[in-house]
């Protein structure tokens, strides 16, 4: 059984913090791997489609973007 929604109101001196909180239903995974062993200092994140996961690799830097990077 799920908990029913809850709304939680607390005072400390002259601040009141409302808190609201609702049940409902989870939205679908994110279903990819994280590929992060060769990373290095400055890597950037991308996706690389042949082996369907997210990297961090000494290939994709801050350098090798601006340094001859294309764009």
């Amino acid at each position: 059984m799920s908990t029913p929604n809850k709304v939680e109101v607390s005072q400390v001196s002259d601040v009141t913090t409302v808190e609201i909180t609702t049940v409902g239903p989870q939205g679908p995974g994110f279903d990819l791997t994280l590929e992060h062993s060769g990373k290095v200092n400055n890597s950037v994140m991308y996706y690389d489609s042949t082996s369907n996961k997210v990297k961090l690799d000494a290939t994709t830097t801050k350098l090798t973007l601006v340094n001859g990077g294309n764009f």
